[in-house]
């Protein structure tokens, strides 16, 4: 049976920090030179079956940019299936370099290519300057029941446009150290106040064990614990008018929570992906990770001399009755509107993703975690019982938690500045320990003068 996470090597890590590349929005909105309607693709009127045909068997060379690795074993599936059609691999790099490679060549008018991977929370920086091409009129909506519910969301606009095809995602749960809870008698926490029960019993037993770390420079755990606990901080209607709620009740509730957490000093907030961090899940310094369904992967090659501690379970519940998640990471395989190969490179991005030997293929090839509802159910996968989990159904796990990630999550189409604001202010208040609720307020505040100077018309919370 293959290992189903992503391992160490595929930098498992969707790096949220680097989710836009470090160009601010105004030279964003300016690469689309006012080409009509933020969310315009030309035609939305279906392409008929005979122009796909003709298309399909017209030769023609397409060009892919995408950090996964070794991804050549999919597209030759594909160019099996449409010999007239070949792919053109390339990698121009991951996170910041991707994405600013890929700004540069749209506002130049040159050089950009005609599909790209593009992570969840970085679709609408695109969409909102008008660059990526809607593929709902070349067959993409009949593919949406193959795919999990929220990632369709993601993916979709409200007029049925549909600007990518999901390809991997990261569900959100909890890692924790059976050894650990068992030597103090924790119960795995069902609810965060228990939870936070467990970190303070635990802190106090043993003052050298954090019940975990809540990392203070990663705005993307907070941004997925939002998720979890229904928070809805940023809402974009048309390419004008946006809504920014970082500040509201919802938030709030998990500032008091984390932020008295870290006051306390029962949990950590150490800065995570360093030496020290990898460190820590080492020597038992940590006794849970909440991470994403990425996570056991990459923790089964960053731990290895703690194999067999650890077990998987669903995040804590802020409603046991209504368990909920959210999602940390994943990313998806857009065309980009300028191509000249519309119809091809439509079929192409539907192809790799819904195509049921490809997808599988990125399961057991890149260790990818699925974006399909027949991989999350197929026992191939979902038996997986990994040594360094105590033989534990891991992917069960996080396939059940996949069916409780809200649908209605949204993301600003300027994640780069949300992500340094959340770092200066939130971030820098849990690091702290103090200030938590307040920081929301000035990160509110920070996000609300950068969207008006860039012409939005903000709605806060």
């Amino acid at each position: 049976m293959p290992r189903s996470f992503f391992p160490p090597s595929s930098l498992s890590r969707r790096r949220f920090l680097a989710a836009t590349g470090a160009v601010s929005l105004g030279a964003a909105l300016a690469a689309c030179g006012g080409d009509g309607e933020a969310g315009s693709s030309g035609s939305a009127e279906p392409v008929s079956q005979a122009d796909i045909d003709k298309a399909m068997k017209t030769p023609t060379e397409l060009t892919f940019w995408t950090w996964v690795p070794n991804i050549q074993q999919e597209v030759a599936l594909f160019e099996k299936k449409y010999p007239a059609i070949k792919v053109k691999v390339v990698n121009a790099g991951q996170g910041v370099a991707h994405y600013t490679k890929l700004r540069t060549a749209l506002k130049a008018g040159t050089g950009a290519p005609d599909l790209a991977q593009i992570e969840y929370q970085a679709i609408p920086t695109f969409t909102i300057t008008n660059n990526l091409l809607n593929l709902s009129p070349y067959g993409a909506s009949a593919l949406k029941d193959r795919f999990v519910d929220w990632t369709w969301g993601q993916v979709s606009g409200p007029g049925g446009e549909v600007w990518a095809i999901p390809q991997d995602t990261g569900p959100m749960g909890m890692l924790y150290r059976k050894d650990i809870f068992d030597r103090h008698g924790i119960q795995v926490p069902k609810t965060w106040d228990e939870f936070a029960a467990a970190a303070r019993g635990l802190h106090k037993a043993d003052p050298g064990v954090y019940l975990t770390n809540l990392a203070a420079n990663e705005p993307a755990a907070w941004h997925g614990l939002m998720w979890q606990a229904g928070a809805e901080p940023y809402a974009v209607s048309g390419k004008s008018s946006l809504s920014i709620s970082v500040d509201d009740a919802v938030s709030k509730k998990l500032a008091r929570y984390w932020g008295g957490l870290a006051k306390e000093g029962v949990i950590s907030t150490d800065p995570d992906f360093t030496d020290a961090w990898y460190a820590g899940f080492n020597k038992g310094r940590y006794a849970t990770w909440l991470t994403a369904a990425w996570g056991p992967g990459f923790l089964s090659g960053s731990a290895k001399p703690t194999a067999g501690k650890w077990r998987a379970a669903p995040l804590p519940q802020w409603d046991a009755s209504k368990p909920a998640s959210g999602n940390w990471g994943g990313s998806t395989t857009a065309a980009i509107r300028s191509t000249k190969n519309p119809i091809a490179a439509a079929r192409f991005a539907q192809f790799l993703n819904s195509d049921p030997a490809s997808a599988r293929m990125f399961v057991t090839k890149q260790f990818s975690f699925p974006a399909t509802k027949a991989l999350l159910t197929d026992s191939a996968f979902t038996d997986d019982a990994p040594v360094f989990y105590g033989g534990q159904k891991v992917n069960q796990v996080f396939a059940d938690i996949s069916d409780t990630v809200s649908t209605s999550f949204q993301w600003p189409p300027f994640l780069d500045q949300a992500a340094t604001d959340w770092t200066e202010t939130v971030g820098k208040s849990l690091a702290g320990g103090s200030g938590t609720v307040d920081a929301l307020g000035a990160w509110q505040s920070r996000l609300t003068a950068y969207a008006e100077n860039q012409g939005f018309t903000v709605k806060g919370a």
